[in-house]
């Protein structure tokens, strides 16, 4: 039977699981965990004016390709989570997809990772969206310093111990 989706706040906090008994940081012990599938789905996006959101989607910048660059760095970080986020594992990735689309006066970039491992993939799909976002930052900043990255949240988690997340509300 599947489990409902949790919501967004549990009502009990839980024990952070990434502290010992002495309070300090620790990397969590998951080798007797079961493997699983699992994924995650992260969402953010670069507010900019709306001519530089046309010059990006016309492929107008001095830079190159926008979008296919940020692309890439989100694919590219995925795989570099755990060297990013000091306690997170090295995980077997098997697949990602990072869309980016430009609206009026912004970028909106989803990223979802799948892998089959002992521990979730939420962290690999928020450093995608966030590295995404930076790559798109950067590659456009000589026509708009002005941009803003942001938010940047969880949109659902599937697989393993706690089963599936979903957000109920948007930020």
């Amino acid at each position: 039977m599947p489990r409902k989706p949790r919501p967004s706040a549990p009502a009990v906090a839980p024990q952070l699981t990434h502290l010992d008994a002495r309070g300090q940081a620790r990397m969590v012990e998951v080798g007797a965990k079961p493997e699983t599938q699992r994924s995650a789905t992260a969402r953010g996006e670069v507010r900019m004016a709306p001519a530089t959101a046309r010059l990006i989607g016309a492929g107008k910048l001095p830079k190159g390709d926008v979008l296919a660059v940020a692309r890439l760095a989100g694919l590219q970080a995925v795989k570099h989570t755990h060297t990013l986020i000091p306690l997170c594992h090295p995980l077997r990735i098997s697949g990602v997809d990072v869309d980016i689309t430009i609206g009026r006066d912004r970028a909106r970039i989803v990223a979802t990772v799948r892998a089959f491992d002992r521990t979730g993939v939420e962290m690999e799909a928020l450093t995608a969206v966030t590295v995404a976002a930076l790559a798109l930052y950067d590659m456009a900043k000589a026509v708009d310093r002005g941009m803003v990255i942001g938010p940047v949240e969880l949109v659902e988690k599937r697989g393993g111990r706690s089963g599936t997340w979903l957000r109920t509300r948007t930020t």
